[in-house]
């Protein structure tokens, strides 16, 4: 069985959740099927991985328009594929085309819905329509659909009602505990100005609506004075947004030491190193299919401070493994009382805080969770028992 993988990430490039299920999807698929992947960007060294970079004639066109010049030809190269399995809007037109071109099944693993991310027409413009266009288009048509949580299976019934209930399967975004684990070293924290002998709470993340980073520097006013405040927040979606980011974490620092903000995207083994040591790690987001980043924290023995949203309930037991913010969501997710939800937050961090007996334990039953429920290899079978299905018995 030959099975291609159509992303907009692959490493090194990878910036969110998405980029991290494909990376390691692929990694454990191999062992159980001929797998390619086809990705955007430089070339890559790694057999059986084909980059496409924008078509030279679309350099100056809208961005959602140069990704559906890039997903013509990633679909070109997936000739000879006995089934495509796409992963976000970006890569979903790429295997709708596959898919009427060769006559492949085509997968989804839905990591997000546009029609839950109207923030996007700020950074896309009309561009946004056309991504919209895509993932509908593909969703509709696609021989199986796989949603990340049942929270994500929920909102892609409710979003998408063309698409049958019996083509949507669950299959949870998982973790690699070997290297997701405890790092006792400090060298990473001293590098980047973290105390390792005061607390901190931690943040790790895309700056964007979606993720919430602007409630939780408002919240952090309210958090206790001797934590720490450290975010790794980069890639900007917007000037706007970013300027709204950066406005907000200047007040924080007029007002309180040790902010630490690392705008570069850090190697994986130095982000493992500053969860390690994080009292809290604080995942504010409005709309989180899952929250990849919360597993990450678990596996590496960190409390978790999440929004109620989306499939994070799923990962994170409230009480357990953590402690999760209700949000009373306005339709395009945001808060509709965007003070008591930072409030809520500084609650629940500060709880936390006050209580590094408690911290360390839910980090305990994190790892814990995170090695029982969330096995790369168990979602792996299961993915490929989903591909079988949907292809003929050998010898038909």
């Amino acid at each position: 069985m030959r099975v291609d993988l159509l992303s907009r990430e692959y490493p090194p490039e990878v910036y969110g959740g998405a980029g991290v299920h494909v990376e390691y999807l692929a990694r454990e698929l191999r062992h159980l099927a001929d797998v390619r992947v086809h990705c955007f960007g430089a070339p890559r060294a790694e057999p059986g991985v084909h980059a496409y970079r924008v078509p030279d004639g679309l350099a100056e066109a809208n961005a959602a328009l140069q990704t559906l010049g890039v997903d013509l030809e990633m679909a070109a190269g997936c000739a000879g594929a006995d089934l495509v399995h796409s992963h976000t809007w970006y890569a979903n037109f790429a295997g709708h085309t596959a898919k009427m071109l060769y006559g492949v099944p085509h997968v989804i693993t839905t990591h997000s819905l546009e029609p839950l991310r109207p923030w996007k027409a700020e950074q896309l413009g009309g561009g946004y329509t056309l991504s919209s266009f895509a993932e509908r288009e593909a969703l509709l048509a696609a021989d199986a659909v796989i949603a990340v949580s049942e929270g994500m299976r929920r909102d892609v019934l409710a979003c998408y009602p063309g698409v049958s209930p019996a083509k949507v399967s669950v299959i949870h975004n998982g973790i690699d505990t070997a290297e997701y684990a405890p790092d006792p070293g400090t060298a990473v924290l001293t590098r980047h100005g973290v105390d390792p002998a005061r607390p901190y709470v931690l943040f790790v993340g895309r700056i964007t609506r979606q993720k919430g980073l602007a409630h939780l520097l408002r919240a952090a006013r309210d958090f206790p004075e001797d934590a720490q405040v450290v975010l790794c927040a980069g890639a900007p979606d917007t000037p706007e947004i970013a300027a709204e980011i950066t406005a907000l974490a200047d007040e924080l620092r007029s007002g309180r030491s040790g902010v630490v903000w690392i705008s570069e995207m850090l190697p994986k083994p130095d982000v493992i190193q500053l969860l390690t040591h994080a009292t809290v790690f604080v995942c504010p987001s409005v709309y989180e299919p899952m929250g990849i980043v919360n597993l990450e924290a678990m596996a590496c023995e960190t409390a978790v401070v999440a929004t109620a949203t989306g499939g994070i309930p799923e990962v994170v037991a409230d009480g357990a493994t953590g402690l999760l913010v209700p949000i009373d969501p306005l339709a395009d997710g945001e808060p509709r009382d965007p003070a008591a939800f930072a409030a809520a937050i500084a609650e629940r961090v500060g709880t936390l805080l006050a209580d590094p007996g408690t911290a360390a334990a839910m980090g305990k039953a994190g790892r814990e969770r995170a090695v029982e429920h969330f096995s790369w290899t168990a979602i792996a079978a299961r993915t490929r028992d989903l591909y079988a299905s949907l292809l003929p018995a050998p010898g038909e």
